[in-house]
């Protein structure tokens, strides 16, 4: 039985696919690129300050976290954004919820909610929305979500901001999600904080990489 014609392309053995038997494209390397990546470090959410990117800019930040892997082109992952008044409203909404799971909530706390999304000018809810019932591995779906997570840290940086990935009780309290907007069978990934950089701060101890990278001998 032959395969439809749009599988068979999704699978790259379409009649008429190209061949990749010719010599490889000499790509140039990017200075640029590399050092970003070699510096990019997370700042504390109270380092990042106003003002928050505008439109055009959070646009394309996060276009560029819609281009990551995704097996089967399944889109596992959306993206909620938390922006001016909507981060006040929607803090307190949070804290009227934790203070009915914790009675006798000490006073300090009351709008400890509100506070966390208001410290940097956007946030970001990138929500995993693996289909378990699909051909995709679920793992590969919710891995595609992280990936997104990353891409949209590494865009705030490439475009002069930081960006702090986060993952605290609103994200992983199913009933605090719903109140941000997230649905049934969906989780929430990371909420990606972003803002201008306060300061610069020194890089953290990294693993070396002889203790993390093995080489399989057969």
């Amino acid at each position: 039985m032959k395969e439809p014609a749009d599988t068979a392309r999704a699978h790259g053995h379409a009649h008429g696919a190209a061949s990749f038997d010719g010599p490889p494209l000499v790509m140039q390397p990017s200075p640029e690129t590399l050092a970003l990546l070699e510096r990019r470090r997370s700042l504390p959410l109270r380092a990042l300050l106003a003002p928050g990117p505008v439109p055009e800019e959070l646009d394309r930040m996060l276009a560029i976290a819609a281009r990551v892997p995704d097996h089967g082109r399944l889109v596992p992952w959306r993206f909620i954004v938390l922006e001016e008044a909507a981060r006040e409203v929607a803090g307190d909404r949070l804290d009227a919820l934790y203070a009915t799971q914790n009675p006798g909530l000490a006073s300090e706390k009351a709008h400890m909610w509100r506070d966390y999304l208001l410290r940097a000018p956007v946030t970001v809810v990138v929500v995993s929305r693996a289909d378990p019932a699909a051909k995709i591995p679920e793992l590969n779906q919710v891995l595609s979500a992280g990936a997104a997570c990353m891409n949209l840290i590494l865009a705030a940086h490439a475009l002069g901001y930081s960006a702090l990935w986060l993952l605290k009780w609103p994200g992983r309290d199913p009933a605090a999600a719903a109140l941000l907007g997230v649905g049934e069978g969906e989780k929430v990934a990371g909420f990606i904080h972003i803002g201008r950089p306060a300061t610069q701060v020194e890089d953290r101890p990294r693993p070396k990489i002889a203790d993390v990278v093995t080489r399989y001998t057969p």
